[in-house]
């Protein structure tokens, strides 16, 4: 069972902020290790939780809001599209399309406030 899948983020707060303050989310985990925290945030209807980090590196730095090229990195499916849809620009994420419809259900191309590619999902019924 895939239960992580780490996103980096700028500073902890400011992830902390985008998806719990601002989508609603749940923050299971924030647990200061010295060095580092282990936070961990999941959307409401569960599935994994997204481990927030802070580049530690040269490397992990050039990769924020990149982590897989200029491709979706995830996927976030909803029963509620308009609000969710809405409420991702209230806090800080750029719609890059209008919504369409396939196969599978509605969706859009989204991006958070740190460049990261999603969609979101509402499948049909």
């Amino acid at each position: 069972m895939l239960c992580h899948v780490t996103l980096l983020v700028p500073d902890y707060e400011a992830g902390l902020a985008f998806f719990v303050d601002g989508l609603g989310w749940s923050c299971e985990d924030n647990i200061d290790e010295g060095r580092k925290r282990w936070v961990t945030v999941r959307p409401p209807g569960g599935g994994p939780s997204l481990v927030l980090a802070v580049p530690g590196n040269a490397a992990q730095r050039a990769a924020l809001g990149a982590q897989t090229g200029d491709r979706v990195a995830l996927f976030l499916e909803t029963d509620a599209f308009e609000q969710t849809m809405a409420r991702i620009t209230e806090v800080g994420g750029t719609l890059l399309e209008i919504p369409r419809d396939e196969a599978y259900g509605r969706v859009v191309k989204w991006r958070d406030p740190w460049g990261n590619r999603w969609d979101l999902i509402a499948r049909r019924a």
